[in-house]
């Protein structure tokens, strides 16, 4: 059975790109091609737009200066200057890097590498919400480490992670704390100065701006190594020449979150919470992945026992709806995902989850369409399986 009604609960993986981005861009795109770097009046006119988004990519996030953003090709990129390049240039003051065991694989590998460079890379451990263990986190601190970096919301589980008080246990030993917020930029307010935040990944994407483009803060008077080497751009942090209808979009991006962030939040806040129950409550067996309240405004990580996860997607996919089984950059192994597994669940339970991420253009109607469905899938799927126990299958 198949239907022509569709459902986009997969803003996690990839966000629209909202109209009003688009028209900043089309000018720098068609009729503005000037290089930022050249000296003349259209190499002029791109280094103020330039100039323009950056100040609104600093706005955004409360940072001192708008020179204090680095414009990267995303996240991944973000995440991995701010690891290594911190590493590379701190080296002399110690070679001890510590993470979390619920970060994005572009964390995780990056760390991973820094081992093969002899550095030390130590995960720590979460509670069963995903929250990172904080006496963990003092008891590995060390006068050799140089690096904390841990996640702002997970994307795939959608907790809130403590970062103020994170970011003062690390600081006591003198280290660098960098935050990868590419799941939560433009979801919920965030402030690198009030929160003690050293380095800061942002995605545009992630905010409703284009693919392709992001942002690495990096608070006054620390200096990482660059990984690309050239033409010196961008305060000779990342060399080539700037993506720049993508950055104009990006900025405008920033600003629309800036302004309608709250209301939006509230919006979302409310569908969710409405999905959860009518997900969990007439389901027996089904649980909820992170923590209740302290979680993303858009994100719905569930989990329901005797079924796969993927059935379950295919089966919405049959019937117009678009969710996931976590994040999209695991989506192509079978392994269950590595944060599921930090915060306790089984294999099996793991394979048993899946997440709907909601954004703008949901409705209230869509959240009573997917939450009519459901019940109707699981028993089906349990029905079939040989691990439903005999009682489910009546």
């Amino acid at each position: 059975m198949s239907t022509s009604k569709r459902v986009y609960m997969d803003y996690s993986a990839g966000r629209p790109l909202d109209p009003r981005a688009i028209e900043a861009m089309l000018p720098y795109m068609e009729s503005r091609w000037g290089n930022p770097s050249s000296l003349h009046v259209f190499g002029q006119e791109a280094r103020q737009a330039l100039d323009e988004a950056r100040a609104k990519v600093s706005q955004l996030i409360n940072a001192e200066k708008k020179e204090s953003i680095i414009f990267t090709s995303g996240a991944t990129e973000s995440n991995n200057l701010a690891i290594k390049g911190v590493a590379y240039r701190y080296r002399d003051r110690g070679n001890r890097i510590l993470t979390s065991s619920v970060e994005h694989m572009s964390v995780v590998n990056s760390c991973k590498f820094m081992t093969t460079k002899g550095f030390e890379t130590v995960f720590l451990p979460v509670n069963q919400y995903g929250f990172v263990n904080l006496e963990s986190l003092e008891k590995e601190l060390t006068d050799q480490t140089i690096l904390v970096s841990i996640v702002y919301a997970n994307g795939e589980i959608g907790t809130l992670e403590p970062i103020k008080e994170i970011s003062q246990i690390t600081h006591k030993k003198n280290a660098y704390l960098h935050v990868d917020a590419a799941a939560a930029n433009g979801q919920v307010p965030i402030d690198v100065k009030s929160e003690g935040i050293d380095l800061l990944t942002l995605s545009s994407n992630d905010m409703y701006g284009p693919k392709g483009v992001g942002a690495l803060y990096v608070k006054e008077g620390i200096r990482i190594e660059p990984l690309l080497h050239g033409g010196g751009q961008e305060r000779g942090l990342r060399s080539g020449t700037e993506n720049l209808p993508g950055i104009v979009g990006f900025g405008k991006a920033a600003e629309i979150a800036q302004n309608e962030m709250q209301t939006e939040g509230e919006r979302l806040t409310r569908l969710r919470d409405k999905l959860i129950k009518g997900l969990l409550d007439p389901i027996p067996y089904s649980f909820l992945n992170g923590h209740s309240t302290k979680r993303l405004p858009g994100n719905v990580s569930v989990r329901y026992n005797f079924v796969e996860g993927e059935s379950i997607l295919l089966s919405l996919d049959m019937m117009g709806v678009a969710a996931s089984s976590g994040s999209a950059c695991t989506a192509k192994t079978l392994e269950p995902s590595h944060v599921l597994l930090a915060i306790g669940l089984k294999h099996e339970e793991a394979h048993g989850s899946l997440m709907f991420s909601l954004g703008k253009q949901n409705v209230e109607d869509e959240v009573d369409y997917v939450i009519g469905l459901m019940p109707n899938i699981i028993k089906r799927l349990r029905e079939m399986s040989p691990l439903t126990p005999k009682e489910l299958k009546k």
